[in-house]
């Protein structure tokens, strides 16, 4: 039966990606601990990147960082928005000479 989105313990993820490193193999961790072998090889993956083992992807750090510019910016557009709405605003008072 599939665990999808199940969410394991940071210290069950590490324990498997050190039984893979120690020579085990994915799929037989994955009968054994009911963790998926997608999701062991994913947290080998994510672990050699964190520790600078590979270069391919993200480390956790940079999504962190990705998702709070990301944040930043749907906020500055906003800001932006509303400040260029306010101008056309304060431009169409002051042709029609209602500000004084």
């Amino acid at each position: 039966m599939a665990n999808i989105g199940r969410r394991y313990p940071a210290a069950y993820r590490q324990r498997l990606v050190e039984l893979v490193r120690a020579g085990r193999s994915p799929e037989d961790l994955a009968r054994e601990y009911e963790a998926s072998t997608r999701a062991i090889r994913r947290w080998v993956a994510a672990s050699d990147r964190a520790e600078g083992r590979r270069e391919d992807g993200w480390t956790r750090e940079e999504r962190v960082e990705l998702r709070r510019l990301r944040q930043e910016n749907r906020r500055l557009k906003r800001e932006v928005l509303f400040l260029k709405k306010a101008a056309a605003w304060f431009a169409r008072e002051t042709e029609s000479g209602d500000i004084g």
